[in-house]
């Protein structure tokens, strides 16, 4: 069973991949250490509970997935969420805040194990790119205002984002000059190797180098914080305690985690290159993911997720395989036994400047702009979603945006483009008249496509438009053909409106006909008995053999080809 399992995630291993897998693994665990103690702050969690879910986030990910470089374990992402939610029933720093924290990984990581076993990874598509990067920069904004008091070495305060705002601008004049040159410094050295080379751990090498002037100068005691001890060991393993009116009010956060996971493990192995190993892989490392939460929840940390720059990381420096991970982890595993101590004085400035820099990584401003060039309308969602992340909260930004993503999406269908078409001179081809190619109108036909399925939601725009066109056209139409070729099915509504439509022409003395319909379409027109009332000889397979045939005698060669039977396609 376990030999089944590992060859899921490192099948047909080589061994010549063993030295590039062992240098990724280093390359991660230099990125992963600072970077997992930094988030577990960020969730309001002691540091050592970063390291225990990377390790268990990694481990269970190499057993059960099957993606050969995904990196799981604590993310910034999901981090203030979690704090947002159990912060709302109880006190960041008691046991029950950590008791808590572990009961929400474990809510996680069943949700997601859940949504692979039902196949139901699809959901990650369910928000448009415009709205998760408002999301991404939203929460990009949360993790900066929650930093700057470390940043600054104040004690900041607020529950809201203006309150931490209003909060750190009263505290401005007890600014902590060491603890904000340290995180400069460690802001600069991360920037600086990140031009130089990607795998240079710049962060690794500014929480070295800030433990080093925080021990030789003595800044703990001159008002620069600092980690404090750090237990030795790995976790003991258990059921956190929980009353049920707590697990109650932890099921919101759970879902809004859950999804944010999904969604986030899609775009992690899109962005990977590999995303087209199929649908079945991806419910997998579902399962996998959500795993790795169920084991740091039992270990009393909390729930992980897929992240995209550690996973760069590893594709970066090139690992093959989970063995890159399970390296990383292993290193983890002799650092918690052996060498905590050594992190006693890291300052939480260091800390606070790796999650400003990993917020500054979150905000995608290149993305806004190319958002912004193409549809100004998915650019306001965008920041309208950034802007309910960032002030009103991530859960109730998360919702807003999947409302967002709903209403825009509906009202495009219910408001479908369309186009009259024209004959290309010496041709056939019937186009677009607006696409800036000459084309010729026949008297007296119309030729109008639809760019969208006939539903309840456009049937009387469609309608409405069809009439504007046709008391628009001049000379007076005497033939109307509708191209089906945009119209992917029907429903009934949809169908009444062709029936009513189907009435109005005969009656106005205007005869129809439909050119290009699939096979589907035709199947919608038949059992709404639109063929018969149209005629199944104005079934047609191309709009030319259409406007031919209902403009009277043939334009075209005696001989010219012609369908017996409705048209299934062009």
């Amino acid at each position: 069973m376990a030999g089944r399992v590992i060859a899921a995630t490192m099948r047909g291993y080589r061994v010549g991949w063993l030295r590039r897998d062992v240098v990724a693994g280093l390359m991660l665990v230099a990125i992963a250490v600072p970077e997992q103690m930094a988030t577990a702050g960020l969730a309001g969690a002691p540091a050592v509970a970063g390291l225990y879910a990377f390790v268990a986030g990694s481990v269970l990910f190499a057993l059960l997935g099957r993606h050969p470089q995904l990196s799981v374990g604590a993310d910034s992402t999901i981090a203030p969420v979690m704090a947002i939610g159990v912060g709302g029933v109880a006190t960041v720093g008691t046991p029950g805040y950590a008791h808590l924290l572990a009961v929400l990984a474990l809510l996680v990581g069943g949700l997601v194990v859940a949504v692979g076993l039902l196949r139901l990874g699809w959901i990650s598509q369910f928000l448009s790119t415009p709205v998760v990067t408002g999301v991404l920069a939203g929460i990009a904004a949360q993790i900066l205002v929650h930093q700057l008091p470390a940043v600054l070495g104040v004690p900041g305060g607020g529950t809201t984002t203006i309150g931490r705002v209003r909060a750190i601008a009263a505290q401005l004049g007890h600014v902590t000059g060491w603890a904000v040159g340290i995180a400069l410094g460690v802001l600069a050295i991360i920037v600086l190797t990140e031009r130089v080379d990607r795998r240079i751990p710049g962060a690794l090498i500014g929480v070295v180098g800030s433990i080093l002037v925080v021990f030789g100068f003595g800044l703990a005691s001159h008002g620069v914080a600092v980690v404090g001890a750090i237990d030795t060991g790995m976790p003991s393993f258990g059921l956190a305690s929980a009353s049920l009116a707590d697990v109650r009010a932890l099921v919101g956060p759970a879902l809004t985690v859950a999804f944010i996971c999904v969604v986030q493990s899609a775009a992690t192995e899109r962005g990977s290159g590999t995303a087209a190993r199929g649908s079945e892989s991806f419910n997998r490392d579902l399962v996998a993911v959500g795993a790795g939460s169920l084991a740091s929840g039992l270990t009393g940390s909390f729930a992980v997720n897929a992240s995209p720059p550690r996973t760069e990381v590893v594709v970066s420096s090139g690992g093959r395989s989970q063995a890159g991970s399970l390296v990383a982890a292993g290193l983890v595993v002799v650092l918690l036994a052996t060498a905590t101590q050594s992190l006693e004085y890291l300052p939480r400035a260091a800390l606070g400047a790796i999650l400003v820099f990993v917020a500054s990584r979150l905000l995608r401003v290149g993305e806004f702009r190319s958002i912004l060039r193409f549809d100004r309308l998915e650019f306001v969602l965008a920041i309208i979603t950034a802007l309910a992340v960032a002030l009103v909260g991530i859960e109730q930004g998360v919702l807003v945006a999947m409302l967002l993503s709903l209403a825009d999406r509906t009202w495009r269908a219910a408001r479908p483009r369309d186009a009259v078409l024209g004959r290309e001179p010496g041709t056939e081809h019937w186009i677009p008249s607006d696409v800036g190619q000459p084309v010729e109108q026949v008297p007296g036909v119309l030729v109008y496509l639809p760019y969208a399925p006939l539903w309840y939601g456009n049937a009387e725009f469609i309608a409405v438009r069809l009439r504007a066109v046709l008391d628009a056209t001049t000379p007076p139409v005497h033939a109307f053909v509708l191209d089906a070729n945009g119209i992917s099915d029907i429903d009934y509504t949809g169908a009444r409106m062709l029936g009513e439509l189907a009435t109005e022409l005969r009656h106005r003395g205007v005869t129809m006909g439909v050119a290009r319909s699939s096979h589907l379409v035709h199947h919608d027109l038949k059992h709404a008995g639109l063929v018969d009332a149209i005629g199944p000889e104005r079934i047609y397979a191309t709009v030319d053999q259409a406007v031919d045939d209902l403009t009277g005698p043939p334009s075209r060669p005696a001989d010219d080809d012609r369908p017996e039977r409705p048209a299934t396609g062009r």
